[in-house]
């Protein structure tokens, strides 16, 4: 077997509807940076966003592909961060809709949720008890 790793990083790729609805969303909203992107024929069509050691990509569906059916249904990415609690206080601050934290398997959890319906939970260690909520 080989002795250095082959992998080096998962990232998803959310199909989207609105490539600029999204991008707004996690740049202004969540804070991420365009890293890469594809722009045939002038408009954006894929690009590559990262914050810290997370990425993600974005694709727009062209409108002969769309699908009938809802996106992100059922779509969780977990996002393990040093302070998910900092994380939520960001996000209220920027108006972005952020669950209430709760501790779950001895993590504060709080989930957002963009505009496609995929869904990102983030999750930091913590020792408090389960299932308590974080009280403002």
């Amino acid at each position: 077997m080989n002795e250095s790793p082959n992998l080096t990083q998962a990232v998803p790729l959310f199909n989207v509807k609105d490539i600029q609805a999204s991008l707004r969303f996690y740049v202004e909203g969540l804070g991420f940076e365009k890293k890469l992107e594809w722009v045939p024929e002038g408009r954006l069509r894929w690009c590559s966003l990262s914050r810290g050691a997370v990425s993600v990509m974005l694709q727009e569906y062209l409108p002969a592909h769309l699908p009938a059916e809802k996106l992100g249904t059922g779509v969780i990415i977990c996002i393990f961060c040093e302070d998910a609690l900092a994380l939520y206080r960001e996000c209220k601050a920027r108006d972005v809709a952020a669950s209430k934290p709760f501790v779950g398997n001895g993590l504060w959890v709080t989930s957002v949720t963009d505009p496609d319906g995929y869904r990102l939970d983030f999750e930091s260690k913590t020792d408090a008890p389960e299932e308590s909520e974080y009280d403002e």
